[in-house]
């Protein structure tokens, strides 16, 4: 909890903001107090099953909290962590933030910014790489995918010149068919 508050949160003011309409109708950023335990949420499931019956919670709690809106009265983000091994991980922390937070690729910049690598904290955080196969062998692989894209792009392109040429569209509720409409 300390981590989130010390950091999290620093990391951008609209982690501890709601969205208000002002005076002339705008809408604006408020801070706001962070309650996080109303944004920390730790689900309860039985203990001691498999890694393949935690699979199947996982799977629902994902599914429930996907379904379920963040109140618009708090700062609009929650994270979930799932203290249960499953098939794929130990444990799972899913954070779950409202686009209008920022894009993607920002919001990812900003939680990857929070991270440290275990064994040297002082080091930049790196992920595992796949090794590159010897360079013979590398070329006879990619034979049959560049054998796929370029068979794939040149289907696409027929059937393009085809349909604009050739084919008409079907009719649907949208393409009627009149030429008034």
């Amino acid at each position: 909890m300390s981590l989130i508050e010390d950091l999290f949160l620093s990391i951008n003011p609209r982690f501890s903001s709601i969205m208000v309409v002002d005076e002339s109708g705008e809408k604006q950023w408020k801070r706001v107090e962070v309650k996080l335990k109303d944004h920390v949420v730790v689900p309860i499931f039985p203990l001691g099953l498999s890694p393949e019956s935690y699979d199947k919670y996982f799977d629902d709690y994902i599914a429930k909290i996907v379904a379920d809106q963040i109140p618009n009265n708090q700062p609009l983000w929650e994270i979930h962590i799932f203290k249960y091994p499953t098939s794929n991980a130990a444990g799972v922390v899913i954070f779950k933030l409202q686009h209008s937070l920022g894009d993607g690729i920002s919001l990812m910049r900003a939680l990857l910014s929070c991270l440290q690598r275990a064994d040297n904290p002082s080091l930049p955080l790196t992920f595992p790489s796949v090794q590159s196969p010897s360079k013979s062998n590398h070329i006879l692989k990619s034979v049959p995918k560049i054998l796929s894209v370029v068979s794939n792009t040149v289907s696409d392109f027929l059937w393009s010149i085809t349909k604009s040429t050739l084919v008409e569209d079907d009719q649907t509720p949208i393409r009627s068919g009149d030429p008034g409409s």
